[in-house]
């Protein structure tokens, strides 16, 4: 979803005026020295490959995780749709929503204005070729998605009134245990901060300026909009800030309903969009394929060579679907189950609908399309890489009218859609964030809340660009300090994972179909299965958890009382 090093105009917005600038300006020279020292340090590129090291980073976990657990996220496909149908699950289960309504609250954390402008960058600066590299790391992300939602399941903590507060602020004080109190403190810390700024700036500020940037766009535009100013800015902050407000308010229940229906809608309308480009210039897919493919690996000279289209592939991935980061636990631990790794399971279908179905089809249809503007614009880019030529969102617009000229207005829709949802879900992950550094109390919630959604109303008539890049910045922060926790846990995912293959196997899950009252085996036996009689696992692999009770630890299953 974010494109540091690939950087992504916003769709143009009228600049601040009088008050609103002073403080814009004000703001932004405060934060614009934090900025640079940090994009420095953690977009440091090495000589000998250019390529962030946090990109690295994340990109070599992903190759780890798959081939520590057995490239599980294809050999584990007919489990995952199993378990999203609700097989091996049940009602009775502790948690707050089904394993459906937990993935569309996560997919619509990442699926935004990066899989359409971050896409269209990419393939102008790396070429087609770059899909071909973006669809292999997003396939090698889906393993990372499942060892860090397994794990914010594991480790949650189920309360007496059901609400469940989870994620890498409860796996990686576990991860650190074998370091000093104190390391694991300030890591954990520093994540939960890192995300809290990013839901804030990024997760909201920048979303809630991108859709009345777009409410501006199919008003009439910058010089036409009656939405153009700043009265028109508060009063669209306002009435947006309201709608996130009756959605938020009802926490992840409420989030989980309204991205159940949001995100296969939105998804829905953009693909469909996509195929309506596609179809139309049906007879050069085959071409658009093989130059997909052919530009992989024999890039042309506007790229940069293979490694130039090699690194513009991966970096877009990494950032779509944002494998790694932590953030997607968050919404996953609220999964009604009683077997952590179940969401796991479910998790693998996020990256695969974020990087290899969204963002392959918005780079399929700008390569079928082929329009002028999308060949001028590479050339000029690969002579200038200064060039602005409206950002990627421009290219796929173009892409999109090449069909039919009022396409554009169905992208609109898609990009405020898209920004919506994602500022819904973002909201949730700096709440959880919240918590873990002020309280679970709701007089705490409520505050985060107030905030969240002033924030809200002062992303669209304020930029806060350098505040905003430095968000950015911090958020992949998270990515080193969460798979640093993941690494220290894999045997125990790895086991739990073996656990409930066999289980399958054996038939023994769908006992967790059924309702509480009508298991053939009582809950609690089922939950002492590999038990010995002091409760200790009976597992041979060396690698037991002394926390395990069975689900997980003891947080996933039972409420604190």
């Amino acid at each position: 979803m974010f494109t540091r090093p690939l950087p992504l105009p916003m769709q143009e917005a009228p600049e601040p005026t009088g008050v609103f600038a002073t403080i814009d300006s004000a703001i932004n020279s405060v934060f614009e020295p934090f900025n640079e020292w940090a994009a420095k340090i953690i977009f440091w590129t090495p000589g000998f490959f250019p390529m962030p090291w946090i990109v690295m980073w994340l990109l070599i976990a992903a190759i780890v995780i798959t081939v520590y657990l057995g490239f599980i996220q294809f050999r584990g496909l007919r489990v995952a749709t199993e378990v999203i149908r609700g097989k091996y699950s049940s009602p009775d289960d502790p948690g707050e929503i089904p394993h459906f309504q937990a993935l569309t609250s996560a997919v619509s954390g990442t699926v935004g204005l990066g899989n359409i402008a971050g896409v269209g960058a990419a393939v102008t600066i790396g070429g087609p070729g770059a899909t071909f590299w973006m669809i292999l790391a997003g396939l090698f992300g889906m393993a990372t998605k499942f060892a860090e939602c397994t794990l914010g399941v594991k480790y949650r903590t189920v309360y007496e009134d059901g609400t469940v507060s989870g994620g890498p602020f409860k796996y990686l004080p576990v991860a650190f245990s074998k370091f000093p109190k104190i390391v694991g403190t300030i890591l954990t810390g520093i994540f939960a901060v890192a995300i809290l700024f990013f839901g804030v700036g990024g997760g909201n500020m920048f979303q809630a300026n991108q859709t009345y940037s777009q409410a501006i766009e199919v008003t009439g535009g910058v010089e036409e909009s009656f939405l153009a100013n700043p009265a028109g800015g508060i009063i669209f902050g306002v009435v947006l800030a309201v709608i996130i407000g009756l959605v938020i308010i009802g926490g992840i229940k409420s989030i989980g309903r309204v991205t159940s229906t949001l995100v296969p809608f939105m998804g829905g309308i953009y693909v469909l969009a996509c195929l309506v480009v596609i179809i139309g210039a049906i007879d050069q897919l085959p071409a658009a394929i093989g130059t997909i493919i052919s530009g992989a690996f024999s890039p042309d000279s506007l790229t940069g060579g293979f490694i130039g289209v090699l690194i513009v592939g991966l970096q877009r991935a990494a950032f779509s679907n944002e494998a790694g980061l932590g953030s997607a636990p968050i919404a996953h631990s609220a999964v009604k189950t009683r077997r952590p790794v179940s969401e796991g399971f479910v998790a693998l279908f996020e990256p695969f609908i974020d990087t290899v179905i969204i963002c392959t089809m918005t780079a399929l249809a700008i390569t079928v399309a082929n329009t002028p503007f999308y060949n001028d614009t590479r050339e000029q880019v690969s002579a200038d890489a200064a060039y602005d030529y409206g950002g990627g969102v421009a290219v796929t617009s173009d892409a999109f009218e090449s069909v039919i000229s009022w396409f554009p207005y169905v992208l609109a829709v898609a990009v405020s859609l898209f920004a919506v949802s994602t500022l819904i879900t973002w909201s949730y992950y700096g709440n959880k964030a919240w918590n873990y550094l002020f309280g679970e109390s709701k007089t705490v919630t409520m505050i985060y809340r107030v905030i969240f959604l002033f924030f809200t109303v002062a992303g669209c008539v304020l930029t806060f660009d350098q505040v905003l890049g430095l968000a950015d910045s911090f958020l992949f922060v998270c990515g080193f300090v969460n798979l640093l926790g993941v690494y220290f846990l894999l045997p125990t995912i790895k086991r739990e994972m073996n656990e409930y293959l066999a289980d399958r196997k054996s038939g023994h899950l769908l006992e967790y179909g059924k309702r509480d009252h009508e298991k053939d085996i009582p809950v609690d036996d089922l939950a002492n299965r590999g038990r010995d009689g002091s409760g200790a696992s009976t597992s041979t692999s060396g690698d037991s958890d002394p926390d395990d009770d069975g689900f997980g630890r003891g947080g996933a299953t039972t409420p604190i009382r």
